[in-house]
């Protein structure tokens, strides 16, 4: 489950036009940042709406808080330079 959700996200940055950014968190090296307004574009208004709700953040809370940990989170999701199967991503929780 934890892998698909992961594709999903990855994939929402590629059509929105990140995809390199996306792939820096994943593979070796240094994460490119993202900003806060680059990711209400990749999430959209429906998501950000849930995960204020969810969260009682601010929605610039939230963004600037998103934009400073996902590409941390990515990467420590993505081990080895790829997306984990499922059986290994229930290892990593």
């Amino acid at each position: 489950m934890l892998s698909g959700g992961l594709s999903d996200l990855l994939n929402r940055f590629q059509q929105n036009g990140h995809d390199e950014k996306a792939q820096s968190w994943i593979s070796d090296g240094p994460n490119k940042p993202i900003s806060p307004s680059e990711l209400d574009q990749v999430l959209g208004q429906d998501r950000i709406d849930w995960l204020v709700k969810q969260t009682g953040m601010s929605r610039d809370a939230l963004l600037a808080g998103l934009s400073r940990e996902l590409p941390n989170a990515v990467n420590k999701l993505t081990p080895d330079g790829r997306i984990p199967t499922d059986a290994e991503a229930q290892k990593m929780i």
